[in-house]
């Protein structure tokens, strides 16, 4: 071998195990990561529809309805929601900015609706409204609208949050009248989802941890008088507790135990797509809040190891998307939004597998509901508009000139 070839060997990069995937797992550039988010969505809500259609079909069949009534349904929002995702992610981050108090004062007004005869009842809780032969839940789409209302109250005060008083007002008053709201309509699960939220948007905001020991302390002492004075979540706690009486499995505890033997009976790779058992009029409403225990019934560990990692990938794409930015608005939507997500997520697995009581969550993009999941999805739309990388303008020479002017903190955002 001649001297050229072994210099020739001796300049080339070592080769690196896995190749071109490392270098792609590596690059977290906004341009490679954002198509990542959204597919990891599109799958996680392909996996709802099966999942939905597969757990519904039973109960619809006995009511004396289509079985593919709800799926169809599931399909018509998961595709609304597509559409409004894909429009959200091409927005620019400042008019989300300004649509935070119309959605805010929208919000109220659709959770006060539902004390009125538009409102309904599903299940003992009063949060949804009837309109044309339309439902929807308020509440869900309250969530982001807290979210981005409060980014841009925060992004605004960013120099006076050292005073305890500029990072509680407005945000605690705003915050609190929604909890109180969707508490009166016996709805404890989402209440403590938007406690989440808000506890999530103050501190992706810089708010003082002193804040964060007083608040925590309201949360805990509301949950728990909104627990205790329900004697059906007193009984729930307690079936969770063990406290309950020999009849507690055909009571409270019914159906977190035949979840629990829904997911027991899927063994590794589950029983098959379709082939659940405990559909069958065993676990109530199995479509809804406890569809986990139905994939994993139907897919095994493997199945509920697919749906964990894929949320994980999702969070670990947005986090590392917006860790490139110092824009204080986009952050603060972005880790919140997908803290919502996650925290819901988290919430909804831990309570099918019976690590916390029944608490009435659904599971983001799996669930059925069609105001959950275009919510979900809109949120998921906002990230990406947030994250969008800045396109430069060549068109106008002054502008390409004086790029200062068009970026309001770093390279990315508008």
């Amino acid at each position: 071998m001649d001297t050229g070839q072994k210099q020739r060997r001796a300049a080339r990069p070592a080769r690196r195990p896995w190749g071109k995937l490392t270098l792609w797992l590596e690059d977290d550039s906004p341009g490679r990561l954002r198509p990542l988010i959204l597919a990891v969505v599109l799958t996680l809500s392909a996996i709802g529809l099966v999942e939905v259609a597969s757990a519904s079909s039973v109960e619809s069949v006995a009511a004396g309805n289509n079985p593919y009534d709800l799926p169809l349904k599931q399909a018509m929002w998961t595709v609304a929601g597509v559409v409004l995702m894909l429009l959200l992610a091409r927005m620019p981050v400042r008019r989300i900015r300004r649509l935070g108090w119309p959605m805010l004062i929208g919000s109220l007004i659709a959770l006060v609706l539902v004390f009125t005869p538009l409102g309904m009842s599903v299940n003992g809780n009063r949060n949804w409204l009837s309109v044309g032969g339309f439902t929807a839940q308020p509440s869900e789409f309250a969530k982001l609208a807290l979210i981005v209302w409060a980014a841009a109250i925060l992004d605004r005060k960013q120099a006076l949050l050292a005073n305890w008083k500029h990072a509680v007002v407005p945000l605690g008053p705003a915050g609190g009248l929604i909890m109180i709201i969707v508490a009166l309509g016996h709805d404890l699960g989402t209440t403590m989802i938007i406690m989440l939220i808000l506890a999530a948007t103050m501190f992706y905001g810089g708010v003082r941890m002193k804040v964060f020991s007083v608040a925590g302390m309201i949360c805990v002492v509301a949950a728990l008088v909104l627990a205790a004075t329900s004697g059906n979540r007193m009984g729930r706690i307690s079936s969770w507790l063990g406290m309950g009486s020999d009849e507690d499995a055909q009571g409270m505890g019914y159906q977190a135990q035949h979840g629990a033997y829904a997911l027991a009976s899927g063994g590794w790779f589950g029983v098959g797509l379709g082939q659940s058992r405990q559909k069958w009029n065993w676990i109530p409403e199995a479509h809804n809040d406890f569809i986990f225990s139905i994939l994993g019934e139907e897919l095994g560990l493997a199945g509920t190891l697919l749906v964990l990692g894929l949320f994980a990938i999702l969070a670990i794409t947005v986090f590392k998307t917006i860790a490139r930015t110092t824009d204080t608005f986009a952050r603060i939507v972005a880790c919140s939004v997908i803290t919502w997500i996650l925290g819901q997520a988290v919430i909804n697995i831990a309570m099918v597998s019976g690590l916390l009581p029944v608490i009435g969550v659904p599971l983001p993009f799996i669930s059925y509901g069609g105001s959950a999941m275009v919510s979900s999805l809109a949120g998921i739309g906002v990230i990406l508009a947030v994250t969008r990388p800045e396109q430069p303008d060549t068109k106008s020479p002054a502008k390409a000139a004086a790029p200062a002017k068009r970026v309001r903190d770093h390279e990315y955002q508008r």
